[in-house]
């Protein structure tokens, strides 16, 4: 039988990872054009919430997933807000 946070840790690698792509774009041109603040704070807030809900459930995969989520989202929050004319 597989351990349940294996599964856990591949979907969340994927679902993660899915952020670099624009963090990257972002880090590389300065820019963040484009782009909709209420479309990452929604994503944001969902996210943390996954976070709490990981650290109550004591769940590896999604507090690691999460919390890594947070992070990149809130690196692209603070992009569009400094770049917005």
């Amino acid at each position: 039988m597989i351990n349940p946070e294996y599964i856990g840790f591949f979907a969340a690698t994927l679902t993660t990872s899915a952020f670099l792509p624009q963090a990257f774009k972002i880090w590389k041109s300065k820019k963040a054009d484009g782009l909709s603040l209420t479309m990452y704070l929604v994503m944001g807030t969902g996210t943390l919430s996954w976070l709490i809900y990981g650290l109550i459930i004591e769940s590896p995969s999604i507090i690691v997933a999460n919390s890594i989520s947070v992070s990149i989202i809130g690196f692209i929050i603070t992009f569009i807000v400094r770049t917005k004319e």
